[in-house]
């Protein structure tokens, strides 16, 4: 499946604007960590942006987030990409991460939500206000984007890089589709 193919399925599935948005987010920073490990950017960008492709068909029942995808996406894609769709949501398919790309998805998925969230506090609600400072002082705060948790951002450190220089390639690859996100 190429990144054309992917987007028409994520926009048969995924209706709401935020969500869209969301992946292709979660696809930027897929890429770019893709690019800092020197591994294949179309297979982590291509999970990236299909990892919550049946976010709204399972309408909240987390126990099928990630199945229901896996039956969206069978011979479809690489094997590894559902892998890493299921592991994401390992709380409740039993799929643990293991793989470099998995983890860097549970990490990708969460910061997402964190560095938007930062972009919307600023006076202009523009990714090009937010610093990597920013992030680090809201990261601290546990009241501000309770959706965003820390430990999944944190497991970037088990693919070995710290949470600055995470914090700084995933606020780099929002910044470049800012257009795309609204931000």
């Amino acid at each position: 499946m190429n990144r054309n193919e992917a987007l028409n399925l994520i926009k048969m599935n995924l209706k709401k604007d935020s969500m869209v948005k969301h992946v292709l987010a979660v696809e930027a920073i897929m890429e770019a960590l893709a690019d800092y490990f020197n591994e294949d950017k179309d297979l982590w960008g291509l999970t990236g942006l299909l990892h919550d492709i049946d976010y709204e068909v399972v309408k909240g029942d987390m126990a099928k987030h990630g199945l229901i995808a896996e039956s969206i996406l069978h011979s479809k894609v690489n094997d590894s990409i559902i892998r890493a769709i299921k592991s994401h949501n390992y709380m409740n398919t039993n799929v643990m991460p293991e793989s470099k790309m998995e983890k860097a998805l549970i990490s990708a998925d969460a910061i997402s939500g964190l560095i938007i969230a930062c972009a919307l506090v600023m006076p202009s609600k523009k990714l090009s206000e937010v610093k990597v400072d920013t992030i680090a002082k809201k990261f601290k705060d546990k009241d501000f984007a309770r959706g965003s948790d820390r430990s999944r951002i944190l497991m970037c450190e088990s693919i070995g890089l710290n949470k600055e220089r995470f914090f700084e390639i995933a606020l780099k690859a929002l910044q470049k589709i800012h257009k795309e996100l609204d931000l």
